[in-house]
């Protein structure tokens, strides 16, 4: 297979390596064009990273190559708000990796040797990414011969052969790989467990305690009973201050929406429409046509198999005579209505090879079809087709085969290649245009038989009309001009409106919750200041926005205002466990055993066993790390001071440890601690070098 070929028409993305998180990618192809543009707004700084800057236009590049590899795996035309967000994230991720570990790695000297290099090539144990584009599908086994044809073309490519740039590329990325590879593992030596570790563990994981225990719940008050005071808030924000570190800056807002979508008058109206073009349609006599000027989907007409068609008429064109016309009826947010043009009996799969004429490269068009109608009388002649296919084929991939595309099923080709190949005869040649260009297929065989049938549909998108959307933007209007900082929640609720909240929204999002294209609105929000109302209505689909900026959180340590919400349940149960602690203080006074402390506390003393260190959990309750570990820190039979944990507040009495059997041989419990330290270490070690890296993102200006 060649290496043009899986780089343009397949992967696209050459993946560097994958450890913990996307620590570290290459990725290779061609550019395309990006619909997103990129504002500068003065600098041309999207981040920095160690000290290095980020451009956008590099950014830029990469997303484009990113989206390029993601429609040609996916065989999507076009991408969501979510599928954009996710290649821009991927991307930014990438580059920070590629910057700390570029700089970690030639900081200790990692390099890969000139017999390394060679060795991951084309040695005997070539690399992951090497197998991956030349191991032979049916063989499970590395293509040599096609391994070696790409080396010797590399060897003898002209200079500005973009074979040269694409291998380039490949060798790059396997290079970066074993660096890191090499990094990690000279970290990973750095791991170990000693003899003590391992007793420790085994007796975390084998020490069992019994005991008892009095517990008073926190939902045995209140909420409401409880007053919590702002001193409360300052107190519990200090203990658990390094809980509220923010990683990066984000904002909330407050908004409400005004539904522009269609109403049933305008999907009466569009019925209306469709219910006038059924008489013509049904004496049409060039359907095609038709469609093109009618339909928003100008979708061509060939023939498909059950179960390609849409449900509703999966179940009555294949009993149909041609003319039969259904509908109209309501698929897909459209009203439809679908007529049978045709039907009839045809193979159900194609062998067939082809080659690919581009008409850019041919000088228009018309020299593609003249070139393909030459090779077509050549081959005729006697000429190999195989032959012509590797020399003249744009479809690298195939060519390398002789231009064998193996059997495909109706839907796997573009729509003219498809009639081509199925409408066809074995051993015909036939020429089309695609948008890929020209095609000259040889028909080589044809399998099956089956009834498939030619539908036309022409729909019309059930969409608002001008005056709906007018009326949901001017009652959008109407409540912007009413509302300020002060009385927006006020003012939506004397208008009946639902004001909805978007928590930490990222500098990048796309969109906000019910609202999956809302970008402009969150660029808004990262120029707005706290409390600011929107300069403008707002629109994400069928949707008119009106919005305020509630609350702006900074990268770093988060003050108690910032999270003051967000802790108010926590704070509320720390008030509480003053309170209980209080109760269970004075249950302990002049008891003896736990069974007093209960009685006195109103409850019943609860007895347990088999608990052990490394698995904190009490029984019918939940994981209580601060009690368990005091119980394994307790003395026998003594009487503990009131604990305030995750579920309640609980006194606690040890009746007996039972300790396990001694270790005799360690080295099992040393290896399970090092595999355990292994799992974590390398997502520990990212984020350790991405925080030491000081990264700022400034990608909110830019994206």
């Amino acid at each position: 297979m060649g290496i043009m070929g899986f780089l343009r028409e397949r992967m696209g993305v050459i993946l560097v390596v994958i450890i913990g998180l996307a620590l570290f990618a290459f990725i290779a192809g061609e550019v395309i064009t990006y619909g997103r543009s990129f504002v500068s707004g003065g600098t041309n700084d999207l981040g920095e990273v160690a000290g290095q800057k980020v451009s956008y236009e590099d950014f830029n590049d990469k997303v484009k190559q990113g989206t390029e590899a993601f429609m040609q795996q996916s065989g999507q035309t076009s991408l969501t708000p979510q599928i954009t967000d996710y290649i821009q994230e991927n991307t930014w991720n990438q580059i920070i990796s590629q910057a700390i570990f570029k700089k970690e790695m030639d900081k200790v000297g990692i390099v890969v040797g000139a017999d390394e290099i060679q060795s991951l090539t084309s040695g005997k144990n070539v690399s992951p990414q090497i197998a991956q584009y030349f191991t032979d599908p049916k063989t499970g086994q590395l293509n040599r011969a096609a391994l070696n044809d790409v080396l010797t073309r590399y060897r003898n490519a002209k200079p500005g052969d973009p074979l040269v740039q694409q291998w380039d590329k490949l060798v790059t990325s396997i290079i970066e790989q074993k660096r890191i590879e090499k990094y990690f593992a000279l970290l990973h030596n750095g791991l170990y467990a000693n003899s003590l570790d391992a007793k420790d563990d085994y007796e975390a994981k084998n020490k069992l305690v019994k005991f008892k225990y009095a517990e008073l719940s926190y939902a045995s008050l209140a909420d409401n009973k409880v007053s919590v005071s702002e001193s409360d808030y300052e107190d519990y924000y200090n203990e658990h201050k390094g809980q509220f570190k923010n990683p990066q800056e984000s904002r909330s807002l407050e908004y409400v929406t005004f539904n522009g979508a269609a109403t049933k008058a305008d999907s009466a109206a569009i019925r209306a429409q469709v219910d006038k073009l059924v008489p013509a349609f049904r004496t049409s006599t060039n359907d095609s046509l038709f469609v093109q000027i009618n339909a928003e989907t100008k979708a061509p007409l060939i023939y498909q198999r059950k179960g390609q068609l849409d449900p509703v008429l999966d179940s009555v064109m294949f009993n149909a005579a041609p003319g039969f016309i259904y509908g109209p009826f309501v698929s897909g947010g459209a009203y439809k209505v679908a007529k049978l043009v045709d039907s009839r009996v045809g193979p159900d799969s194609v062998k067939a090879r082809h080659i690919l004429i581009s008409a850019a490269k041919a000088g228009g068009i018309d020299k593609a079809l003249s070139r393909a109608d030459s090779l077509k009388k050549v081959i005729q002649g006697g000429k190999s087709f195989a032959d012509l296919a590797k020399v003249f084929s744009e479809d690298t991939q195939s060519a390398e085969k002789g231009g064998e595309l193996g059997t495909f099923g109706r839907g796997a080709m573009v729509p003219s290649f498809e009639e081509a190949a199925f409408n066809g005869k074995p051993g015909e040649f036939k020429v089309v245009t695609s948008q890929f260009g020209v095609h000259l297929i040889e028909i080589e065989s044809q399998t099956g038989s089956s009834k498939v049938v030619k539908v036309a549909t022409v729909d019309k998108p059930i969409v608002a009309s001008n005056k709906t959307q007018s009326a949901a933007y001017a009652q959008a209007q109407a409540f912007l001009g009413a509302v300020n900082e002060d009385n927006f929640v006020q003012q939506a609720k004397q208008n009946k409106l639902t004001v909805k909240t978007a928590d930490d929204v990222s500098g990048v999002s796309s969109g906000l919750p019910g609202l999956d294209n809302a970008r402009e609105l969150v660029r808004w929000a990262y120029k707005a200041d706290k409390g600011d109302i929107v300069d403008q209505v707002y629109t994400s689909g069928d949707q008119y926005i009106v919005a305020r900026l509630s609350q702006i959180k900074e990268k770093g340590q988060l003050p108690l205002d910032a999270v003051k919400n967000q802790i108010k349940p926590e704070v509320i149960n720390y008030v509480k466990g003053k309170q209980l602690s209080s109760k269970l203080e004075s249950a302990l006074n002049g008891s003896s055993s736990i069974e007093q402390v209960a009685q006195k506390a109103g409850v019943s003393a609860v007895p347990v066993e088999n608990v052990v260190f490394a698995n904190p959990v009490i029984p019918g309750l939940s994981l209580e790390y601060k009690v368990v570990g005091q119980i394994f820190g307790s003395p026998v039979k003594k009487l503990s001071k009131p604990i305030a944990g995750q579920h309640g507040v609980y006194v606690v009495q040890v009746d007996s440890f039972t300790n396990p059997p001694a270790l005799t041989n360690p080295v099992r419990e040393k290896q399970q601690i090092v595999q355990t330290m292994l799992q974590r270490a390398d997502n520990l070690i990212f984020d350790a070098l991405k925080d030491k890296a000081n990264v700022k993102d400034n990608r909110a200006k830019f994206l």
